[in-house]
């Protein structure tokens, strides 16, 4: 028995040793109680917003995913118009955004009732029998009068009438109410920044995809020039012009470039599934993309210009602002609580036995309440609506200063990229030239296989290098047109009219 208890004990430590040993790799791929692998995030386009909706955790943007459609059965050639069009009627981030807006105007309703009078109608049908010892009702002991009886016997009686109450004056009701207009607008600008936000979605996951299919044409290329530079070196091997390690070479060249096909297809697959995503295509949709969005250099545009456009046009500074107004507001709703109230209250109908002999009653009362001891309640209230206030004031302040960092940020990375563009496309020719060079020198027996691979070599980092300045470029001009605001106008006119 020992023995196998011992056996046991030694398997048990074995798997936990195993376990511990495997556990770093896992929690690479991993969440943390293991139940599944994270799903990569491959851009963040909530990044810079104050939309409520935007600030999304790490785990789940809402504004990375959507709710698909269904698959058309055809192909389907989308132009980045058409894109952007989609996403604004799929994209999960928006639809949230749209939902939350509808909440808070629901609020804006449910204030402005409290103003407004609230009339109702009722009736009643009544029966009772009441106790008089229990109310210790009796008549004092004299000769001749009867005590009273115990209760009062069965009686009934109906009543039928019209309601009404009114606040006629309330500070604290008029500013909440006013408060909650005010958190209706900024709410209305929040779905409004959603929509930018679905563009830059939108814009980078079309250029990411533009690029991979870039990717594709240029590995399809070089493994053409690889295969052809290959059958001429085999005929030089077989002729014994060349050395057999040519020939080596040359195959080991042309399954290279295969494999950068294979690795870059399956690129490009992966960046239209992300697109579909975003913009609410099936995930099994049959598409392609039609705009190439050609380098085309965009005109000087002044810091100092392009921040004052910002700080008019973009709507989540404008729905800041009024986040603010709408604390103000709140924040006199509060203090107003410590300011008398008036209100009436009316009432209009008909009562009596039966139907048939009723009589006119009615009721007006006019009330005025003056608090006079809340036990600090309305202290507190005042002092959690002051720091909401100083809260948003800085958020406000913080914005502003945001939207000028990305203003400057997005102009360096596109003069950047402006000049990355023009350097990779000159060192691409010279690259080819080279390339063609060293073919010729090759051919005519003046050089080895060697440089031809180390050419060859630097024509596929310069193409690369174009694709990325040219992605790089392209993301950029999408992020000025997030950071000056209106992006969905304002994008295309940035991209050439595409």
């Amino acid at each position: 028995m020992f023995p196998k208890i011992l056996k046991a004990a030694l398997a048990v430590l074995a798997a936990g040793a195993l376990i511990l040993t495997c556990a770093p790799a896992l929690g690479q791929t991993s969440d943390a109680l293991g139940y599944s692998v994270s799903t990569p995030r491959p851009i963040n386009p909530a990044e810079g917003t104050t939309n409520p909706s935007a600030q999304a955790t790490q785990a789940q943007n809402p504004y990375l995913g959507s709710v698909p459609a269904k698959n058309t059965g055809t192909h389907m050639d989308l132009s980045l118009e058409e894109a952007i069009a989609r996403g604004l009627r799929y994209n999960l981030g928006l639809i949230e955004s749209t939902q939350g807006n509808a909440t808070v105007r629901a609020d804006r309703l449910r204030a402005l009732a409290a103003l407004l009078p609230q009339i109702s109608a009722g009736g009643l049908a009544a029966y009772e029998d009441l106790s008089l010892k229990e109310i210790g009702l009796k008549l004092p002991a004299a000769p001749g009068i009867a005590p009273l009886p115990p209760t009062t016997s069965g009686f009934g009686y109906q009543d039928t009438r019209v309601s009404m109450t009114q606040t006629i004056y309330s500070a604290e009701l008029h500013n909440q109410y006013r408060s909650r207009k005010a958190a209706e607008e900024a709410s209305i600008l929040n779905v409004r920044d959603s929509r930018d936000v679905v563009v830059f979605a939108v814009g980078t996951a079309y250029v990411q995809a533009i690029a991979s299919a870039a990717r594709v044409e240029t590995a399809k290329a070089q493994l053409a020039s690889a295969a052809e530079l290959e059958r001429l070196t085999e005929d030089r091997v077989k002729s014994e012009v060349s050395p057999e390690i040519d020939s080596i070479r040359a195959e080991v060249e042309r399954q290279s470039a295969e494999q950068r096909l294979t690795n870059a297809v399956n690129r490009h697959e992966k960046d239209k599934l992300a697109l579909a995503r975003i913009i609410g295509l099936a995930i099994d949709q049959d598409f392609s993309i039609k705009d190439p969005l050609a380098y085309r250099p965009l005109p000087g545009l002044a810091p100092e210009e392009t921040l004052a456009q910002a700080l008019r046009n973009r709507s989540d500074v404008r729905s800041a602002e009024a986040q603010v107004r709408s604390a103000q507001l709140a924040l006199q709703a509060e203090k107003g609580q410590r300011i008398p109230s008036v209100s009436t209250s009316a009432n209009y109908g008909g009562a009596g036995t039966t139907v048939g002999n009723f009589n006119q009653v009615f009721s007006v009362v006019g009330r005025v309440s003056v608090p006079l001891y809340t036990g600090g309640r309305i202290s507190a209230d005042i002092a959690q609506a002051q720091s909401e206030l100083s809260r948003r004031e800085a958020e406000y302040e913080d914005l502003k200063g945001r939207v000028g960092y990305d203003i400057r940020v997005a102009s360096l990375d596109l003069n950047a990229s402006d000049s990355s563009v023009k350097v990779a496309e000159h060192n691409k020719a010279l690259a080819e030239r080279a390339l063609a060079q060293s073919k010729d020198r090759y051919l005519n027996g003046v050089t080895n296989y060697l440089e031809v691979v180390q050419a060859q070599e630097a024509v596929t980092a310069s193409g690369e290098n174009y694709i990325q300045s040219l992605f790089s470029f392209n993301v950029a001009t999408i992020s000025l047109a997030r950071a000056m605001g209106a992006a969905e106008a304002r994008l295309p006119q940035l991209l050439g009219g595409k």
